[in-house]
């Protein structure tokens, strides 16, 4: 008998993606015995409408530098190549029927589930895997796991904030993402503009 496999989807902008990011995959995909964590940079992400997403293929590009080699972590471009808004639930439909899915959100998120898109039917396919967050109000959607991961106070705003600065950001990212920012000039004081939240 075939077993389904267990997939792991942390989706987000991932403008950068950092250490916590990485932290609460590999945590997850510990914790609930995952084969895999995908992490799926958002397309046209309906919640950051109110600021300017560096380009997708940047977030690509420092998605698959921060995991290349390591065992179990993936980047996967689906939402990236579907046109219009991006959602969850039209995410989850993508994947196989007797695939076992597992959706990693943070505390944040998950206190504001039932404002997605039918919220009803992402629980229906997928167990809700909650990354705890400082501050974050406590979620009481039933059957979500917690992730056992303590706390890390990192955030894509501070990082943006540091770079666009001149202020250290270094230990926040992996090495070969710090290397890209630099490289690409990401969210230098000029473009900061219209690139707030």
């Amino acid at each position: 008998m075939l077993v389904a496999v267990r997939t792991g989807i942390l989706g987000g902008t991932f403008d950068p993606i950092h250490i916590a990011h990485l932290h609460a995959a590999e945590c997850a995909k510990y914790q609930l015995s995952l084969d895999r964590v995908l992490v799926i940079p958002a397309g046209n992400p309906w919640q950051k409408a109110d600021r300017r997403v560096s380009s997708d293929e940047d977030r690509v590009a420092m998605c698959r530098l921060a995991v290349e080699d390591v065992d179990g972590l993936e980047v996967d471009e689906r939402e990236i190549w579907r046109a219009g808004p991006t959602y969850t639930i039209d995410t989850l439909a993508t994947f196989p029927e007797d695939e076992e899915l597992f959706l990693i959100v943070g505390g944040d998120a998950a206190a504001g589930l039932r404002t997605w898109k039918r919220w009803e039917e992402i629980l229906d396919r997928a167990t809700l895997v909650v990354i705890p967050r400082p501050g974050s109000p406590k979620s009481n959607i039933p059957g979500l796991v917690m992730v056992d991961m303590g706390t890390l106070e990192v955030s894509g705003t501070e990082i943006r904030s540091r770079v666009s600065e001149a202020r250290p950001f270094r230990y926040l990212v992996t090495p070969r993402v710090y290397e890209y920012v630099l490289s690409h000039n990401l969210y230098a004081k000029d473009h900061r503009d219209d690139m707030v939240g």
